[in-house]
């Protein structure tokens, strides 16, 4: 979203900085390095139980809330909770991705510890779980031991530092059915099935209804002000914080500048800002050539950690196999105003199952990694 040749210009408005100043402005406005640091450095810690956290941390999770809080207990085990300060009740009424998100870092960890031979015995709620309508609370989400020499290195892990959401726009080229065939089988595991569709009649209408699902949350006030509260604006605001939803480069840089990328105008759906966030994400949506979608009986708790662990195996696989992946998931959340398009895409692609995760799935062009709070954000109490 930039260019160096000769001057930046913000789009739609009119803006430019001059060349003379343009080579300083885009190096001050590069993507923060030291908020993806937790990716240069996983694998570094000494303790083993640190070691494997230092890669279970940089698992995918819903607008990179990293709700994550963990305790070592004794010399072989540990204990996850919820961070109940990291949840998301507009979008996320029931805390259902937040659970997936739990489910996806409890499988990196476990893959980790079997890259070194450790098996890891995974009880999920240990303490129990309310119902899936219920809000989390205070109890663990799960327990963890760790056991040497007890299990073998699974292949998806050499992918773990390649894995990475990436939401541009797709190339107009397809996926192949024997990469998508693939993904199916790592994704279905743990009661969760994994299901693609190519370039088809179901894609076209997946790619409808995920682009009004996202038009529907982004014209719900109450849903896009929770994702406006959680946008980094710029490499100082994102290395302050390390999560949440980043807007970074030159040209964002630019517009925060100047003024016309700012929460206020973001949240105005009458601004520039507005309208062309829209238009970008439209064309991001018309863009995907294949999906894949995960579901189980959706009954528990227990579930929701399953189609984490499914899902982070699934984009594992995305990753060896050289494709992108974006999660487009908003028809799937049980607020109000999405009921309907939720029905829909039950209908669509459920059965008489509970679809967890809905993905876009092409080829794309690089980005860089999302940030991570690194590994002592982990122990915050």
């Amino acid at each position: 979203m930039s260019s160096r040749r000769g001057v930046l210009k913000l789009i739609g408005g009119g803006i430019v900085l001059a060349a003379a100043g343009a080579g300083g402005f885009v190096a001050l406005n590069q993507p923060s390095r030291a908020a993806r640091e937790a990716w240069r450095t996983a694998g570094q810690p000494a303790e083993y139980r640190r070691r494997f956290l230092s890669y279970a941390l940089l698992a995918p999770n819903p607008h990179n809330r990293q709700p994550w809080i963990v305790r070592l207990d004794g010399d072989d085990a540990l204990t996850l909770h919820a961070d109940l300060g990291r949840l998301l009740p507009a979008t996320d009424p029931f805390d259902r991705q937040i659970v997936i998100g739990c489910g996806a870092f409890l499988e990196l960890l476990r893959l980790a510890a079997a890259e070194e031979g450790y098996s890891a015995e995974i009880v999920p709620f240990p303490e129990g779980a309310g119902d899936v309508t219920d809000r989390l609370d205070a109890r663990p989400v799960a327990q963890v031991r760790f056991t040497p020499s007890a299990a073998t290195p699974d292949p998806l892990f050499a992918h773990v530092l390649a894995r990475l959401t990436n939401r541009e726009v797709y190339a107009p080229r397809d996926v192949e059915p024997e990469k998508l065939a693939a993904l199916a089988a790592a994704g279905t595991a743990f009661g969760t099935e994994a299901d693609t569709c190519s370039n088809d009649d179901l894609a076209a209408r997946l790619r409808d209804l995920t682009w009004r699902g996202h038009e529907r949350e982004s014209l719900t006030d109450y849903t896009m002000q929770e994702s406006i509260d959680l946008m980094r604006i710029g490499p100082a605001e994102v290395a302050a914080h390390r999560d949440g939803l980043t807007l970074e480069g030159p040209v964002m840089g630019l517009g925060h500048l100047v003024g016309a990328v700012t929460r206020e105008t973001l949240a105005d759906p009458d601004s520039a800002a507005f309208r062309q966030g829209l238009d970008m994400f439209r064309a991001r949506a018309a863009s995907a050539r294949a999906f894949a979608w995960l579901t189980n009986d959706g009954a528990d708790r227990a579930g929701q950690i399953a189609a984490g662990r499914a899902y982070m195996r699934l984009t594992l696989e995305a990753a060896g196999q050289g494709l992108a992946v974006h999660p487009w998931s908003q028809t799937l959340q049980e607020y109000s105003e999405m009921a309907e398009l939720y029905d829909e895409v039950h209908t669509l692609v459920g059965g008489a199952a509970r679809v967890q995760m809905l993905v876009r799935v092409g080829y794309a062009p690089p980005v860089v990694h999302a940030p991570r709070r690194g590994l002592n954000a982990l122990f915050a109490t």
